[in-house]
C-alpha cells in the first residue's frame, strides 16, 4: 500500500468538502472491509482517505411509525441485527445485513457501503429494492433522493457524482399486514457470495386471502441488483396461492440476465431465481399473516 493522507471529519458538511477538494485523489471510507481489500489489490489508488465513520448523521437507526426508517448508511450491519425496531418491522433487509461476512465483518460493514461498492451480488440491495427504500444522496450541489433501485449503473458503479455522499436511506413504514425477507444461494455454508439473492415484501388485504402489493428485487443475476418490476406488478390484487406465486417466479425469472462463470451457469442461476422467489415470497407472506396489530 502506498502512502495515504487520512481525515476523519464529523459533519456530512466537511465530508463533501474534503471530497471535492481532493477531487478523483480521494476516497469515503465507510467500513473499509472493501475498499481495504482494493487499496491493497492496488484496484484504488487514493492519496485520501476521507472516513466517514464519525457522522452522527450517518451512524442513526430512526423509525417512528408516523415517518418510517431512516438508516444512516454508516451503521454497520451487526447494529442493524441487534436493533429490535430492525428485526420487528424489517425482518429481511435484518437478515440481509446479518449474512454478509462473519460477525467480525458485520462490525464494521454497512448497508450503504454495500450498496456503493456496487457488486451486482450484494445481499442487502435486493432486501432494500424489496422495501422501496430512496438513497438521500449529498454533494455540493445540494442533495437529491435516488431510488435504490437505480443507484447501481454498472458492476462497481453508481450514480454517485464527484465530491456526492449517500447520507441515509429512507424506507416507508410497514402496513400492517406486510412484511419482508430475503433468501440466498451460496455453495458454502458461510461467508461466501451469492450465486442468486431475493429479497420480496408483501402487504396482504385486510382478510390475508389477497395480495394488495409487493416489491421483488434480485442480486447476482444481472450487470447491476434488478427490480422485478413485472413480477411484482403481477402480484397486485391477486389470491395468495400456487397459481400467483408461480407466475411471480416465472417474471422474475424473465427478468434475469445472467452469465456463466466459476460460480455457476446462467441457466442454474435462472433456475434458483425461480425457487429463491417462491420461497422469500412465501416466507413474506407467512410473516405478513402473523403480523399483530402495531
Amino acid at each position: 500500500m502506498h502512502a495515504i493522507n487520512y481525515e476523519a471529519p464529523k459533519t456530512v458538511d466537511e465530508a463533501v468538502k474534503l471530497l471535492a477538494t481532493h477531487g478523483e485523489k480521494a476516497r469515503p471510507l465507510c467500513g473499509g472491509t472493501d475498499l481495504i481489500i482494493q487499496l491493497r489489490a492496488g484496484v484504488r489508488r487514493p492519496e485520501h482517505v476521507v472516513d466517514i465513520k464519525n457522522i452522527q448523521e450517518m451512524r442513526r437507526i430512526d423509525f417512528s411509525m408516523q415517518h418510517g426508517l431512516r438508516l444512516g448508511a454508516a451503521v454497520s450491519c451487526i447494529e442493524i441485527y441487534e436493533n429490535g425496531d430492525m428485526r420487528k418491522y424489517y425482518p429481511g433487509l435484518t437478515e440481509a445485513a446479518h449474512l454478509i461476512g462473519s460477525l467480525q465483518i458485520q462490525s464494521r460493514a454497512s448497508v450503504g457501503g454495500n450498496l456503493c461498492n456496487g457488486s451486482p451480488a450484494a445481499d442487502t440491495t435486493p432486501a432494500l429494492i424489496a422495501l422501496g427504500a430512496k438513497c438521500r444522496v449529498v454533494g455540493p450541489g445540494g442533495e437529491r433522493l435516488v431510488p435504490v433501485e437505480d443507484f447501481c449503473t454498472a458492476p462497481g458503479r453508481t450514480v454517485l457524482q464527484p465530491a456526492e455522499l449517500l447520507v441515509e436511506f429512507q424506507i416507508p413504514v410497514p402496513a400492517r399486514n406486510a412484511s419482508d425477507a430475503y433468501l440466498r444461494f451460496i455453495p458454502r455454508n458461510e461467508m461466501d457470495i451469492a450465486v442468486v439473492g431475493v429479497g420480496a415484501a408483501v402487504t396482504l388485504d385486510v382478510g390475508d386471502e389477497r395480495i394488495s402489493a409487493a416489491r421483488i428485487g434480485l442480486a447476482a443475476v444481472g450487470p447491476t441488483p434488478i427490480f422485478a418490476r413485472e413480477a411484482s406488478q403481477a402480484l397486485a390484487g391477486k389470491p395468495i396461492n400456487d397459481e400467483s406465486i408461480e407466475r411471480a417466479a416465472q417474471l422474475a425469472i424473465a427478468a434475469a440476465s445472467p452469465i456463466d462463470d466459476m460460480r455457476g451457469t446462467a441457466e442454474f442461476r435462472r433456475h434458483v431465481t425461480g425457487v429463491l422467489t417462491r420461497r422469500t415470497l412465501a416466507k413474506a407472506i407467512e410473516r405478513a399473516r402473523t403480523q399483530t396489530s402495531r
